[in-house]
Parts: C-alpha cells; sequence; structure tokens
C-alpha cells in the first residue's frame, strides 16, 4: 500500500513537473510570439469621414476600406483638435496640458523633454524603433527622434512645403529621391523594416499628407476635378488617395514577407478634416482647430489577423490610450513616475472583446493656440469636456484685450461673428463649422442622436451641465500649474509672429543661396568656355 502510494506520488509529481515545464515552455513561445510588430500609421489633416467607408460620396480609397473591415474599429475615438497636441499625446499617454504641447508653433511645440516616450519604452522591450516623415515635437538638440528613442529616423527636406523630387535625411545621411514624396515615405518604411530583421519593431510613419500646400501625382489631381470637384478639392481628395495606394503597397509587402499575421497596423488620423470640409464631413460639425466633434473625432483603426475579429467597438477613447495599450501589447513595464503621470488607459480588454472598467470616463478639450502668455484668460474659450454621449462645450473668443492684437483661434472666431471666412477651411458654413456659442453659458448635445450639433439642450438639463461643467473647472485647474511649468504657455506674445517671421526670413535666405549658386554655375560656364 505504501510502495502503491509513493509510485502513485511520484507519478503525479512527475506529471505536475512535465505539465509546469511544458506550461513554461509555452509561455515562453507565446511571449516569444505574441511580442508584435507594430506599424502606426498616422495622416495628417485627414478628417474622420474621409474615407470611402465612412460615407464620402467621391474618394476611392480601397485599401483603407479594406482595412476598416479588417480592423478592431473605435468609433467614438478622440484626439485634439490641431496636430502637435495630438503627436505629443499619443508619444506620452498624457493630455497636451500635462506634456507641454499646446501649440503648433516654437516654441509650444516642443514636447516637455523630462517624460519617457513611447519609443523608449519599446526599446526597453527589445524593440528596433523607427520614424518615417513628420514630427512636429520639436526641431532642436534633445527634442528631435533620434534623442527620443527612434533607431531610425527619417524625413525629408522642406517639410510639408516639398511635394516631388524631395531630399531625404536618413539618420543624418542626405540623399536625393524621384517622385511623390509619400510615395518616398513608404518605401522608406519597407526599407526599415527589411533592415529590422528578427527583432520586433515599431514604426511610426507619419505622413505629411492631405496637409497644405496641395499637390499630388497630376493623374490623381485630374480624376478628381472629372468629378467636378475645384482645384482645391481635388488635389485635396487627390493626396488622400495617394496614400491609399502606398497603405496597399505596404500591405503588399507585409504578406511577400510573412509579416502580416504577427503584426498590430494602426491607422489613425491627427485632427478634424481641413479643404475637404465643404465637400464631406460625416455628418459632423466643427473642422481642425475647432472644439465640434468634427474638430477631433478620428479614425482608428487597429488590425492584428492572428488576435483580432474585426467589429466596431463603440466606447469612449482617446490618444491617451495608445501608450498605455501598446506598452501591455508589447509586455513593457511602465515606470512607476511614469505610470502616475498617465491619463489614458489601455485598450487592450476592448481589443479582445472584453468588459471594460472605464465608460463613466471624462474626456476634455481644448483647442490651445492662445498668444503665448495668455493662457489664464482662455479657460473658458474653446473648451469641452465629453462624457458618454453628452458633450459640453464653449465656443466663444476670449474677453482679453491684449488676445486681439495677435493672431489666434480667438481671432478666426470673432472673425466668423463679423461673417468672415478666411482662415475656416469653409466656404459659406462657417457660421455653422466655427459655430460661436452662447458667450454666457455651456452649450451641451447628444451627439449620439444629434451628431451635427443642431440643438443646445443645456438649459433642458441644468444638472448635467453643472455636473460636467464643475469636472471641467477641476481639471483645468489641476492641469494649469503643470501646463506653465512644462511649457504649455512658454515664450512672449509675440511668439507666433516671431516665428512667422523667422520662418520667412529663413525662406528669403535660401532664396539667395540658390540665386548665388545659379549665378556661379553660369559663371563657371562662362569660364570653361
Amino acid at each position: 500500500m505504501n510502495n502503491k502510494i509513493k509510485l502513485s506520488s511520484c507519478f503525479w509529481v512527475a506529471m505536475m513537473l512535465s505539465s509546469l515545464c511544458a506550461n513554461a515552455a509555452k509561455q515562453d513561445f507565446q511571449q516569444e510570439q505574441d511580442q508584435p510588430n507594430i506599424i502606426f500609421i498616422l495622416t495628417d489633416d485627414q478628417g474622420y469621414g474621409d474615407i470611402g467607408r465612412h460615407g464620402h460620396p467621391y474618394l476611392d480609397t480601397p485599401h483603407m476600406d479594406s482595412l476598416h473591415d479588417a480592423s478592431v474599429r473605435f468609433d467614438n475615438f478622440y484626439v485634439s483638435p490641431s496636430c502637435s497636441p495630438t503627436r505629443a499625446a499619443l508619444m506620452t499617454g498624457m493630455h497636451e496640458f500635462r506634456n507641454g504641447v499646446t501649440h503648433t508653433l516654437i516654441p509650444r511645440e516642443h514636447l516637455y523633454q523630462d517624460v519617457t516616450i513611447l519609443p523608449q519604452l519599446l526599446q526597453s522591450a527589445g524593440y528596433t524603433t523607427g520614424f518615417i516623415g513628420k514630427w512636429h515635437l520639436g526641431n532642436s538638440k534633445g527634442y528631435i527622434p533620434a534623442d527620443r528613442g527612434f533607431d531610425w529616423c527619417s524625413t525629408n527636406v522642406g517639410g510639408p512645403r516639398k511635394h516631388f523630387d524631395v531630399e531625404m535625411i536618413r539618420n543624418k545621411k542626405r540623399f536625393p529621391t524621384k517622385g511623390f514624396r509619400e510615395d518616398v515615405f513608404f518605401d522608406e518604411a519597407m526599407a526599415f523594416m527589411d533592415e529590422a530583421g528578427d527583432q520586433p519593431f515599431f514604426l511610426y510613419l507619419c505622413t505629411y499628407s492631405p496637409h497644405t500646400p496641395l499637390d499630388a501625382p497630376e493623374a490623381l489631381i485630374e480624376k478628381y476635378k472629372a468629378k467636378g470637384l475645384n482645384d482645391t478639392h481635388a488635389s485635396y481628395l487627390a493626396m488622400i488617395e495617394n496614400i491609399d495606394q502606398n497603405l496597399g503597397r505596404l500591405t503588399a509587402f507585409l504578406k511577400k514577407r510573412g509579416l502580416e499575421e504577427d503584426t498590430i497596423l494602426m491607422f489613425i488620423n491627427d485632427n478634424g478634416v481641413t479643404e475637404g470640409l465643404d465637400v464631406y464631413n460625416a455628418d459632423m460639425r466643427g473642422s481642425k482647430c475647432t472644439i465640434w466633434e468634427g474638430g477631433s473625432r478620428a479614425m482608428s483603426f487597429w488590425k492584428w489577423p492572428r488576435h483580432w475579429d474585426p467589429r466596431t467597438v463603440n466606447n469612449l477613447t482617446a490618444h491617451i490610450d495608445v501608450l498605455p495599450t501598446l506598452c501591455e501589447l508589447a509586455g513593457v513595464a511602465i515606470p512607476e513616475e511614469l505610470q502616475s503621470e498617465l491619463q489614458g488607459y489601455s485598450l487592450l480588454p476592448l481589443l479582445n472583446g472584453e468588459n471594460w472598467a472605464h465608460d463613466d470616463r471624462y474626456l476634455f478639450h481644448n483647442v490651445g493656440r492662445w498668444p503665448s502668455g495668455s493662457a489664464a484668460s482662455h479657460k473658458h474659450a474653446m473648451g469641452a469636456v465629453r462624457q458618454g454621449d453628452m458633450l459640453l462645450l464653449r465656443s466663444v473668443p476670449c474677453a482679453d484685450p491684449d488676445c486681439a492684437k495677435y493672431s489666434s483661434q480667438c481671432t478666426t472666431l470673432r472673425g466668423v461673428r463679423k461673417g468672415q471666412t478666411k482662415a475656416t477651411y469653409a466656404n459659406g458654413t462657417a457660421q455653422y463649422h466655427w459655430g460661436v456659442s452662447a458667450a454666457d453659458r455651456w452649450a451641451l448635445y447628444d451627439v449620439k442622436k444629434d451628431p451635427g450639433c443642431l440643438y443646445d439642450i443645456a438649459l433642458q438639463h441644468p444638472e448635467r451641465v453643472s455636473t460636467m461643467s464643475a469636472t471641467y473647472d477641476q481639471w483645468w485647474d489641476e492641469q494649469y500649474p503643470v501646463m506653465l511649468a512644462r511649457g504649455g504657455d512658454a515664450g512672449d506674445p509675440d511668439a507666433s509672429r516671431n516665428a512667422a517671421s523667422r520662418a520667412q526670413q529663413h525662406a528669403a535666405k535660401v532664396a539667395l543661396q540658390k540665386k548665388a549658386a545659379k549665378t556661379a554655375e553660369a559663371l563657371e560656364l562662362t569660364h570653361e568656355k
């Protein structure tokens, strides 16, 4: 009996050890296999509605449509109302008021230097990291991508102003190219992936399209002009279709290299629509740089064929959720000092089709872009808070007389009040899309029932207005000192004007250099003769 017990005990111990070893091996294998490659595509000034699947009446986007159909689609996903703040939130998991990026102009587009950002965290988990395209989070030492965790850095000389035959800078080395800029960017993306080899990689691919100045391959422009669109709208949509074509090239590359199943492909736009506003806006009110839905609602497609079933997710989600999500997927242990600063939540439960514990969350927006040094007076100018289907907002210019001296979003709103449409991306619809709300109170909208924000229901729901506005005030008061400390109101009130002046001086200098070079070349040819 004792021998039987001993034998039985030995058998079960052996089985348990075997099982434990097998499970450990399986876990190690799964960890190895499940550490996905990550490709994050971010487009510039493409709106939520600028895709065939969202009902656009003119756009041909078969590859975006295919990605939409194969993805987990976050249909209530929000970014900031303009470019640099969104990029900063994506990289930090913090609202722009916490990371210091409240504008797109120097110095307020410089991302707070002392915070660890997404590529640095992924590097710590063994990822090879690549950046291609538009950065816009600081162009000085300590702020550029190469100093913020990217192993591979590639962009073009001239930024958005140069479209064809661009000179590229890859890891500080310059080389000429032929063709359209975004085609070159996607070529660089595929070169990066080839160089990454067997290492898991993170690729942050940021297009300049369809940001102004508008241009695209001529055949695409003519295609949309043939549909009856003017030069501006045709060029804008042509730039988007070019991105779509390149997305198709990238997808084919992943299949050819056997990478598709083990790669997360993300596609997000950075803010609301611009030059296509009067063509189509998915029935939403507002555009880039407004506090309305059309200013900050974004596409958010996440595809990982091996793990996620395609479906639409309607939970309220945002750019600040990207970092904690990707860190969890990559197995990154977020440092405690950073964890305490994060304002987003991991989306992994939603990606896996599970329950999520954050449906009562609040999301806060402020257009920012005030003249440097005047943040305090813009607390209730173009601010919003969202909870569930309820959107509470104020779309009013500030009351600060000094602000009126400088160009800002308040300037645009004051102009709209007077019937002007300049700088609103709209022809004849500025009053609607920029929509100046009542000066003395908050406006409230049920965006599920009223996506166009036509019916202000604030007076019917005073308690809801009181609660949500108090929450916004509390949020502002908590973030304000952090924002000041991290450069969110840096510079003097002339900062924007000075930045524009410096840009003009630089352009004039370049023009003189080109002229001098041509003169020297002509003299050299004459001398040779």
